[in-house]
Parts: C-alpha cells; structure tokens; sequence
C-alpha cells in the first residue's frame, strides 16, 4: 500500500499522476481538512472533494478544483438574492456537498461519508480524512484572523500573514485507519502541497507525526518550491510566517524529524548541500506538472526513488 499526505491544488494534480501509475486498490491518501468550511449551511471538505474528483477523473483541468465542465447556475442565483458568493461551488459540486450533508445529518462521520461518496463516484482507492474531529486552520492577518478559505479565496491570499495556527488540534484524534495505514505502508509520499497549510495540519494531529517517525516505510516528499518561489499560491509566504525559508531547505526542514528523500526540482539541483547534511536524500527531476504526462512521471519518479530509499536504522 502506498500512503499519500496531500492537499492543495498541487496534491490533487500530484494524484492524477499517480492513478496512471499505481492501482488505485493500492493508494491510501491522508487528506487535509483544516480547510474545511460551512458554506451555505453545507459542510464542505475542499481537499477531500478535490482528491476525489482527481481519482475519478472528474477534476476541472483548467482550476485545478471542482468538477470538469461545471455550471455555476446556482451561485448565480444566490448572488442574486444577497448570499455571499465569493466561494464559488458549482453546480456538480454543490450535489456533492448536499450529498454529504445528508449522510451526516444520518449520523455518519466525516470519514464514513467521504468513503461513501468515493465509492459512489466510482473510487476505489482508500481515501481519508486526517481526522473526524473539526480542526480549523486559521490565518493571522492586518484584517484579523481568518479562515484559510477566506484568506486563500476571498482575499486571494494577498494580505500579510504573521502566523498560522490550527485550532482544536491538539485534542483531535487521527481518523480510523489513518495510524494503520501509516504502520503497514510500503512507502509514503508527502505530495508537492503547501508544507504549512496543506500537510502542517495533518501532522498537527496527535499520533500521526510520532507514527511517521516509527514506521518502516520509506518517506518521499516533493517540493512545492521551485527557485524560491512556491510553483502555485501562497506557500512562500505562509512558510516564512511560520519561521521556515521558502525554499527546497524549508521544506526539508519543516518534515526533517521523519523524511528520508526529497524530491526537487532540476533548478534547485545545485542548491541541495544543506539538505543532504540534513540526513535527507535530494533527488532532481522537472516537478512543474503542466500535463498528466508529466504528472505521471513526477509520480513514478518520486515513487521509485522512495521505494529505493534505505531507512537509517536509528532516527
């Protein structure tokens, strides 16, 4: 089995990728919830939507989020009666998120329900939610405190940010399966999404950043730096916030307790010395994935340079 971390437009292509190169029977992704919302009454899971659609085939090529083809009828006709509007939900999507509200109103968990409309969708690979308890990233920015959508999507992440944090973390519990999951991997990837706002919530939860520490899976990650400067969003900036250079070393350093390789770009081959000091093995390949073909290559290379990692034997 191989474990996927992920989130982020960067993980759902990353994801793409590696459908056309694993069985999906054999892909487990741990998802990132911190960014989940209510929106119109409707609880709404952005990565875990935007993963699935990626499995099924269903993600828009041209946003990178929510489903092929969409309409957006719906958002119209709310914007037309004074709703807020500025989270734009299509009108597939927004099936979706009615779908999920109704199998949590029946008392299923969030991890129930993402496995049921997974299926429902045609998705057999084992996809998670990092845990079922709500955890919220929240953004410190000259406006105040945000959510992570609102200031990644209504303020289009064009304010300062001085810290991130992630509320109600400390008390949640890893979702059923993800621990397992983790224990009896082959190899585990960290997809090339944000390091602090796409897998920083997901090591935030108790247990699983001790469980990556532990197991004898090899652990690969790609960098979502390239040059200095994040490959999409706000990922340069959210990591100085958080004390971390942008850059293929901040990423190194934000995972360097439990990651054995990092995957980065040909650009940054030169720039690995402090890495690899680091005890962190660098590999070069191009990582900007500008269509399913290189999506699917960056995923094989990462996979196999993962896979070849030798664990040392005391962390």
């Amino acid at each position: 089995m191989i474990v996927i971390f992920t989130g982020g437009t960067g993980g759902a292509k990353f994801a793409e990728g590696l459908k056309q190169v694993v069985r999906q029977e054999e892909l487990t992704f741990i998802v990132n919830t911190g960014d989940d919302l209510l929106w119109w009454g409707l609880p709404v899971s952005p990565d875990l939507d935007s993963i699935t659609y990626a499995v099924a085939g269903l993600l828009s090529r041209e946003r990178g989020w929510g489903v092929e083809g969409d309409t957006f009828n719906c958002l119209e006709a709310m914007e037309r009666l004074g709703a807020p509007h500025w989270f734009r939900v299509g009108d597939c999507d927004l099936a979706l998120h009615l779908t999920r509200a109704q199998l949590l109103t029946q008392g299923r968990s969030l991890s129930e329900a993402t496995y049921e409309l997974a299926a429902r969708l045609g998705v057999t690979a084992r996809i998670l939610p990092m845990s079922d308890d709500r955890i919220e990233t929240r953004v410190e920015t000259p406006l105040g405190e945000l959510s992570f959508e609102e200031y990644f999507v209504r303020e289009r992440h064009q304010v300062q940010v001085s810290r991130v944090r992630f509320v109600r973390a400390s008390e949640a519990r890893p979702a059923a399966g993800v621990l397992e999951a983790i224990e009896s991997a082959e190899a585990i990837l960290l997809a090339p999404s944000n390091p602090v706002t796409s897998i920083g919530p997901i090591l935030a939860v108790p247990g699983i950043r001790e469980a990556l520490r532990t197991t004898s899976a090899p652990i690969g990650a790609i960098s979502p730096i390239v040059g200095g400067a994040a490959v999409s969003g706000p990922a340069a900036a959210l990591m100085q916030a958080q004390g971390l250079p942008a850059s293929i070393e901040g990423v190194a350093r934000a995972y360097a307790d439990f990651l054995d390789v990092l995957v980065v770009d040909t650009l940054d081959a030169p720039e690995t010395e402090e890495i690899e000091a680091l005890g962190i093995r660098t590999l070069a390949t191009n990582t900007i994935m500008t269509s399913q073909e290189v999506r699917a290559a960056l995923a094989e290379f990462a996979l196999a340079g993962t896979r070849a990692a030798v664990r040392e034997a005391v962390r």
